[in-house]
């Protein structure tokens, strides 16, 4: 399960893909549409520029917007950058792998094959999943909804 701090940072990320080449989005414009608090939105949008994906801009016409095209962005990095590794148990991690201190022997564990393939589908998705991806299923949904 993602955390709430990653389930906020993909949906400001959503906004700020769709606003993509648009110019800078205030962090109030974000909070107000996302319901997000301000202050932990704050933190969530400093932590993603200091890891290159967002880009600020202080002054009048300020705010936020991705330094980096929406559509080299996974969901994959933004869920590490937030919360560490995506995989289920540690011994399973392909970027934050440690060895099980309670299993005698990876290769007879009976645990770590199902692991293994919670972690691949979990990944496929989040890999396989662009902010510009996200903004345009946004957009196909408020159209219908319309």
């Amino acid at each position: 399960m993602i955390s709430k701090k990653a389930k906020y940072a993909i949906k400001a990320l959503k906004v700020l893909a769709e606003a993509y080449r648009k110019g800078p989005v205030l962090i109030a414009t974000i909070s107000a549409q996302e319901r997000i608090p301000k202050k932990f939105l704050e933190a969530i949008l400093l932590e993603l520029r200091n890891h290159g994906i967002l880009q600020s801009q202080k002054g009048k016409g300020g705010g936020y917007l991705l330094r980096v095209e929406p559509e080299r962005v996974s969901l994959a990095q933004v869920v590490r950058i937030i919360d560490g590794p995506i995989a289920p148990t540690p011994c399973v991690s392909l970027n934050f792998y440690v060895r099980c201190d309670d299993c005698a022997d990876e290769e007879t564990c009976s645990i770590r094959p199902i692991m293994l393939r919670v972690r691949d589908a979990n990944l496929s998705v989040y890999e396989n999943t662009t902010l510009q991806m996200l903004a345009a299923s946004g957009k196909i949904a408020s159209e219908l909804a319309i």
